[in-house]
């Protein structure tokens, strides 16, 4: 699980990677992936979906658009909710562990933000965090996006398909051969 308050990753993000090269890396080390997502709908579990195959790698997703939906589902501990609101870091990170942890995955993704048109708070539109919580790793990247709403949501299942396909590659770097 991803403790409350892990910062942002900073290193550069990980390059771009296909739903298909996520579920290949997946099935070749034996893993799985859970999803709980906000913002984007339903779009991340789509792309995971969308090659043939992806039943033996994606366990489920979760649509948690509304704020209670997030604890009630995920498992976000409300208390974080009304501390911090849907859109933080520490929310995502929790996001990913309760995916991962609720469907009984591997690897956990989480997104959560602000896709538009208006903002959301203090956080301005653009504003995305991706938690991810796996085997030896629990990180969340903040982004800062542009464009209009559908762009927004469609580079927030980039780069949740990209982290996570960074780390099973890294997980898989560790394993014997």
């Amino acid at each position: 699980m991803i403790a409350p308050g892990t910062p942002p990753a900073d290193g550069a993000a990980p390059p771009p990677a296909t739903p298909k090269q996520v579920l290949d890396a997946l099935v070749a080390v034996g893993a799985t992936v859970a999803v709980a997502e906000s913002l984007t709908g339903g779009l991340l579990t789509a792309a995971l979906t969308e090659p043939a195959g992806a039943s033996n790698a994606v366990r489920g997703g979760l649509v948690v658009y509304a704020t209670d939906l997030k604890a009630t589902l995920a498992g976000v501990p409300v208390p974080l909710l009304h501390a911090e609101g849907a859109v933080s870091p520490d929310v995502a990170g929790a996001l990913a562990a309760g995916a991962r942890d609720r469907l009984g995955a591997t690897y956990g993704l989480g997104v959560t933000g602000v896709a538009g048109p208006d903002p959301q708070g203090d956080c301005p539109v653009g504003t995305v965090y991706v938690g991810l919580a796996g085997p030896g790793c629990g990180t969340v990247r903040h982004l800062t996006l542009s464009g209009d709403r559908g762009a927004i949501r469609a580079a927030t299942v980039d780069a949740a398909l990209a982290e996570l396909l960074a780390a099973v590659r890294a997980r898989a770097a560790e394993l014997p051969a």
